[in-house]
């Protein structure tokens, strides 16, 4: 029975695989990357960051894509892979902290679509106030309501707004690639006064939430997996859909430097691709883009509310987390997983109403959250070229290349983790140890032992650090 309902559900294509991970990755940041870059560093900055960036996060498309054709039996990329390479408890924060993470980044998709729309609804201000909120918990619901007639069709929805999405951001690449004004883009070529190496690693670290933030969703091909026709279409689709979005964020950038100067950047008001795109043809040009923000945004909460569903799902059929949310409906729809997450986005909405900066705040949270479990995948892959495990004498020198790329993906894990700050770091602790709870809950549901004795001392260090973290913020030491 359990195998029949898997193959019936085995019938997503590449293309639809490529359009979940283009959806989840082209979402609200790539039309606030000219204020978002314009204000942390100039041309050269950027071109460091986006070399660093897609450098890094091309070794994790990497890394999902040879895990995806070495372990086939496992599905749910990123909880699966942290769970069979650590551990119980490793899955479960990897599978938690990636459920956490998209959750604040569908409430800042809904706050964006929200911010936008008051440029001409003016009682929704900022995306703070209380019909902004409203309209936007009527929005958590009606796609709940989609989705819960059965995630095929969703998936199918994903794909035509995937393709409605992109044709304002490639309109505006082509027409301010046309204005563009290589005086202008010279001038915006050092970021800031001092022109030493400190100041400019200063300046790509401070582009580094932002970038990350923007790649989120590169293995959104692999956590869907399960709905694949063939499973060599995972790894083609995490690249193909990576490759069409660097290139998408990378040209966004680097064509706004040519035509405003780095301070007007900084300053326009989000969507700031809206502001360039004006600044060039006109008011029009901020209606457009508006438009495609909101078709962006709504397309990327649709991915990530598919993706979320997933995440929790699959945990609880393997006594990761509790099973009650592994139920379906009879869409095969995993339906408390689905009412799980659309619970949490609400909840964490309404906080927008006393949040200072509540777009800010959930971007920095949502890229903070998601950190550990792009660790722990690269650290599976690494560890598996160590140990040998499906390799053969055959294999050696693609083993090799296999740990030269997990290495590196490492290495970029860390440095976000760096980048972030001790701030986020601990905002993230914060959120993860109360989460503990519901690990704790599934091991005794299923009569298993709660810690291994590595585990116990993990869990006590991260209690720890979401005290010193509640600590710090509550005496203003640390600001959010």
């Amino acid at each position: 029975m359990k195998t029949t309902e898997h193959k019936t559900l085995q019938k997503v294509s590449v293309l639809t695989l490529v359009g979940i991970v283009v959806g989840s990755m082209v979402g609200g940041g790539v039309f606030t990357l000219p204020r978002s870059f314009g204000s942390a560093t100039g041309v050269l900055g950027a071109m460091i960051a986006w070399i660093i960036a897609g450098t890094g996060m091309l070794m994790l498309a990497f890394v999902f894509q040879s895990l995806a054709l070495r372990r086939p039996d496992l599905d749910s990329g990123v909880y699966i892979y942290a769970k069979t390479g650590f551990g119980n408890y490793a899955g479960f924060n990897s599978a938690f902290g990636y459920w956490a993470s998209n959750v604040a980044g569908n409430v800042f998709f809904l706050v964006f679509t929200m911010t936008t729309l008051g440029t001409f609804i003016p009682g929704l201000g900022e995306g703070n106030t209380f019909l902004a909120v409203a309209l936007a918990s009527a929005c958590v619901w009606l796609f709940h309501y989609l989705i819960a007639r059965g995630v095929r069709q969703a998936a199918a929805v994903n794909r035509i707004v995937t393709i409605a999405k992109l044709v304002p951001i490639v309109v505006f690449i082509i027409v301010v690639g046309f204005a563009f004004d290589p005086q202008i883009f010279a001038a915006n070529f050092w970021g800031g006064e001092t022109r030493s190496v400190r100041s400019l690693f200063d300046q790509v670290t401070d582009t580094m939430l932002v970038t990350t933030f923007v790649f989120l969703g590169v293995e959104g091909a692999s956590v869907y997996s399960r709905f694949a026709r063939r499973r060599e279409d995972v790894g083609r689709a995490t690249l193909l859909g990576f490759l069409s979005v660097l290139a998408i964020f990378a040209a966004v950038t680097m064509v706004s430097y040519g035509v405003l100067p780095r301070a007007e950047l900084a300053n326009t008001h989000p969507p700031s691709m809206a502001a360039v795109l004006e600044s060039v043809v006109g008011p029009w040009g901020a209606t457009f883009i508006s438009i495609g923000v909101i078709i962006s945004v709504q397309g990327a909460y649709l991915a990530w509310t598919l993706i979320n569903a997933e995440v929790l799902y699959t945990p609880a059929t393997t006594a990761v987390m509790p099973k009650f949310l592994a139920r379906n409906n009879k869409n095969h729809t995993p339906i408390a997983a689905l009412i799980t997450t659309n619970v949490a986005v609400q909840a964490l909405l309404i906080s927008v109403l006393v949040v200072r900066d509540a777009l800010d705040f959930m971007l920095a949270l949502d890229t903070a959250l998601s950190l550990v479990p792009y660790l722990f995948a690269a650290g599976y892959a690494l560890k598996i070229t160590i140990t040998r495990e499906t390799y053969t004498a055959a294999d050696e020198s693609e083993r090799r290349r296999q740990q030269i790329i997990a290495a590196v993906a490492v290495l970029y894990s860390i440095f976000l983790l760096y980048a972030a700050g001790l701030k986020y770091v601990l905002v993230a602790c914060i959120v993860y140890a109360p989460g503990t709870l519901l690990y704790i809950w599934a091991r005794r549901e299923q009569g298993m032992r709660v810690f291994r004795p590595a585990e116990a001392v993990i869990c006590v260090a991260l209690i720890v650090a979401a005290i010193v973290g509640i600590v710090l913020i509550s005496t203003g030491y640390l600001t959010l």
